[in-house]
Order: structure tokens, then C-alpha cells, then sequence
């Protein structure tokens, strides 16, 4: 059977469509069009990031709304020797008590002494992510399920680590972008693409529509990862752990692999996992 004979619901269908809506209200106003589905709205409140490579990754981006920086006075100096020479960017650091770090970020939080009030990033399309590649590799990870805000964010640390463009998420599932989510990436969600999306399956066909080779990971599957030769553009596919992929992830991917472990172990760890896979697929390009 081929593997690219299309689902009854075609992937060129826009993966985040927005639900058609009147566009004026009944006093004849005009009324804003409605975000697509699945690309996150930005929350009012917004966020606080944590941690010095948190913080310096959003303090150098500029696509990152910022409000305040606040932090005890070592804190403050570890980010400026961070940072480098120049001037400051927006907005101007505040030195507080560790207390008020603690208020904001909870006592819980590894937070170095140092903390930053900014605006969730905005939502990115899957068809703007393919759209904007230029180059003739690239590496994707599309994440099946996973929910822990902390795992998230170590995969994206490796995926910032090894040159993949982005991640993809199930937007009914994952978790919001936190600050726990930011200091677990390191910097990395400045960098990497978080893309959710409303149907994983659709995404999958999206990126094959674009020839990308979409490798799901399975612990029973008969072909090892170090065996792949993989195509220049590729998706990795991990599932959750414990439950790993569902079927219709599974059966959307282009093929299995699976990362060969000690049988006496149950599983790996999802950012661990991911961490190999992309090692393996990037070592060959």
C-alpha cells in the first residue's frame, strides 16, 4: 500500500481554519476576524520568564513584547555580564528583593534572582513554517500528546541544540508557553518555532505534501534509527511516554524506527528520546 495515498480529508485543507463568522454585529459594527483555530492568542496578563538564559534569550528578541525586568542586584550584574557590551535593551532593569522574584515566579522556581514581565510570542501557521524554509535540509520534531510543560521545553532545547526548525504540537493537549516551559528551554523558545496545531494527522500529511520524511518513533518497531539514511527534509515523530504514538499517528508516518535501549529499561525519557533522534538524523546530512 502506499504510504502517501491520501486520508478521505485532504491535507492541502488548511490545518487551522478559522470558523466562519458575521462580520458586523447586529449595530452594524464592524466585528474583528477571529483568530485561526489552533494558533494560540496572546493572554493580556502575559507571562514571566525565569533564569538567565531565559531572560537573555527574551531580552534578544525582537520579536519578544517586554514589560519589565525585575531582579536581586547580583542577579542583575550576572545578566549584564550575559548580555555583553552595549546598551541595555527596553526595558530598564528594576533591582528588588528576592522576595518579590519569589512573588511573582513562586518560591518553587529556580529562578536566579531574576525575572522578566513580557507577551506570550505569537501563534505561527504549519503552512508558514513550510513556506519560510529555504535550504535544502531541514528537521522538524511534531510532539504526540505530550503535556508537561518541562518536557516541552527540553525538547526544544535539543531541537535548538541540533538545528531543527521547530515543534509541533497538538493545541488541544499541550500546555500554554510558561515560564516554566522558557527555563526549561534555556532560550531555546526564542529561537525554535512552537506550532500548534488542531489535527496532528493533517500536519503530518501537510509536511509530506511538502516532502518531508516523517519518522514516528516506536519501541516495537523492526528498524533501528541508526539504520535510516534520512531524507534531507524530515519530521521526527515521539509520542508520549508511556502511551507513545497513538494509531492514526502511527499509521500517518512515513515509517516506523525506534531507538534501540537495554531491555530491562521501560522507556526513555521524551526530551532524552528526542535528543538521540535528532542526533541521529542530523549526523548524517
Amino acid at each position: 500500500m502506499d504510504k502517501r495515498k491520501r486520508p478521505p480529508r485532504s491535507a492541502r485543507s488548511r490545518i487551522n481554519t478559522p470558523r466562519p463568522s458575521a462580520t458586523t454585529d447586529r449595530g452594524g459594527k464592524p466585528v474583528p476576524a477571529p483568530k485561526p483555530a489552533g494558533a494560540p492568542s496572546n493572554r493580556a496578563q502575559g507571562l514571566w520568564l525565569f533564569g538567565l538564559h531565559a531572560v537573555t534569550a527574551g531580552l534578544g528578541n525582537p520579536s519578544r513584547r517586554r514589560h519589565r525586568v525585575i531582579g536581586t542586584k547580583q542577579a542583575l550584574e550576572n545578566l549584564k555580564e550575559a548580555l555583553g557590551e552595549g546598551v541595555f535593551p527596553t526595558p530598564s532593569p528594576e533591582v528588588v528583593d528576592r522576595s518579590e522574584v519569589d512573588a511573582v515566579c513562586g518560591p518553587d522556581s529556580v529562578h536566579q534572582g531574576l525575572a522578566m514581565l513580557v507577551d506570550p510570542l505569537d501563534g505561527h501557521h504549519i503552512e508558514d513554517l513550510i513556506a519560510d524554509h529555504e535550504g535544502e535540509t531541514d528537521t522538524i520534531v511534531v510532539l504526540d500528546q505530550a503535556t508537561d510543560p518541562r518536557n516541552i521545553g527540553a525538547v526544544m532545547r535539543s531541537a535548538r541544540a541540533f538545528g531543527a526548525r521547530a515543534v509541533i504540537v497538538q493545541d488541544r493537549n499541550a500546555p500554554p508557553e510558561t515560564g516554566t516551559m522558557a527555563k526549561a528551554a534555556s532560550g531555546a523558545l526564542e529561537h525554535v518555532h512552537l506550532v500548534r496545531v488542531t489535527n496532528l494527522a493533517r500536519a503530518i500529511w501537510a509536511l509530506k505534501d511538502a516532502n518531508y520524511w516523517c519518522m514516528g518513533f516506536d519501541g516495537h518497531a523492526d528498524t533501528n534509527i541508526a539504520d535510516v539514511d534520512p531524507s534531507p527534509k524530515r519530521a521526527i515523530v515521539l509520542g508520549s511516554e508511556g502511551a507513545g504514538l497513538r494509531r492514526l499517528t502511527r499509521e500517518t508516518c512515513d515509517q516506523l524506527v525506534k531507538i534501540p535501549i537495554n531491555e530491562d529499561a521501560e522507556s526513555l525519557n521524551l526530551s532524552n528520546a528526542c535528543a538521540v533522534s535528532l542526533y541521529e538524523v542530523t549526523r548524517k546530512r
